[in-house]
């Protein structure tokens, strides 16, 4: 028999309405957007089903956003479990809660403070991100290093084959923008972000965030976490605590991980939460898995 993986979703999955099919289907859901927004004393649901939609764009409001509708979901699903959990960046805190790792309204504090966090460090040191298509691994992290000239740069995001983003400084990244398209990259586009996300200018956040952890009860994971840092799967609580700190300066290996769960056994991947951003990865990655998607109530009626 095969394993089943929950993988949740990162920044960039949120829409304008996400979640509310749910939250008017089902008690549950009302319950846990109280409990939410009464941890953080935010209204953070009438921006996801109302908008307006720059006002869901906003890092603050993103993260705990695509947490919440992602944690709503896995709370509704009865029939099914994983046998292993990833997150994709900020989805790594809703593998967190799945795998029993932090309470979930701990975790959307928690939430809630790494997106104040990293949207105050965009503040304070400008940066920016940009998406690299066609290029192999090696060669973009030889042309980071050369652009580096310029100003910070670095892979952030190893997504899937022949997709990475990078970040950093503007002029860091517009530099490698421009050798990527030299070295004959298929497609090179500037993210519209409020900072270099997965970069050194990220310090700042990973400094305040480290106080919040430290405050934060973590317990062993009942099922294996595979870590955006090394691709690998963790149990233990400070070694989750000290992985989910590097995280905001290092790159999401994201197809590591991927790769890494099918070899210990995992051949049906289920994404959940908003969008389907990770299950065409996880495609991209390896066609022969099965791939799910449970992002509305109607997804949840076969595993309610």
């Amino acid at each position: 028999m095969g394993k089943r993986a929950f993988l949740f979703p990162g920044q960039g999955s949120q829409y304008v309405g996400m979640a509310k099919d749910i939250f008017d289907s089902s008690d549950i859901a009302k319950e846990m957007v109280k409990e939410a927004e009464e941890a953080i004393g935010v209204e953070i649901s009438k921006i996801m089903f109302d908008g307006p939609e720059d006002a869901l764009k906003q890092t603050d409001i993103t993260q705990p956003a695509i947490f919440l509708h992602s944690m709503i979901l896995a709370g509704l699903i009865k029939t099914i479990t994983p046998d292993m959990v990833a997150g994709h960046s900020l989805g790594e805190y809703s593998a967190l809660v799945a795998a029993n790792v932090v309470d979930f309204v701990e975790a959307f504090k928690l939430v809630r403070f790494r997106g104040e966090f990293m949207l105050q460090a965009g503040i304070e040191q400008p940066g920016t991100m940009a998406a690299v298509i066609g290029l192999p691994m090696e060669k973009l992290e030889e042309i980071c290093k050369e652009a580096s000239v310029k100003g910070i740069v670095q892979c952030a995001n190893f997504n899937s084959p022949g997709q990475i983003v990078i970040s950093g400084s503007v002029e860091g990244v517009l530099e490698a923008m421009f050798l990527s398209k030299q070295y004959g990259a298929k497609l090179v586009k500037q993210l519209i972000v409020s900072g270099a996300f997965h970069s050194p200018l990220m310090q700042s956040a990973s400094e305040k965030l480290k106080e919040k952890l430290e405050l934060t009860n973590f317990r062993n994971a009942e099922i294996p976490i595979y870590a955006n840092v090394t691709a690998k799967p963790v149990i233990e609580k400070n070694e989750i605590k000290n992985l989910l700190l590097a995280q905001l300066n290092a790159p999401v290996r994201w197809e590591e991980t991927i790769v890494h769960m099918i070899e210990d056994g995992a051949d049906e991947f289920i994404e959940v939460g908003p969008g389907k951003v990770l299950q065409g990865l996880v495609k991209r990655i390896n066609s022969n898995v099965q791939t799910i998607g449970i992002d509305k109530f109607s997804d949840l009626e076969r595993y309610c």
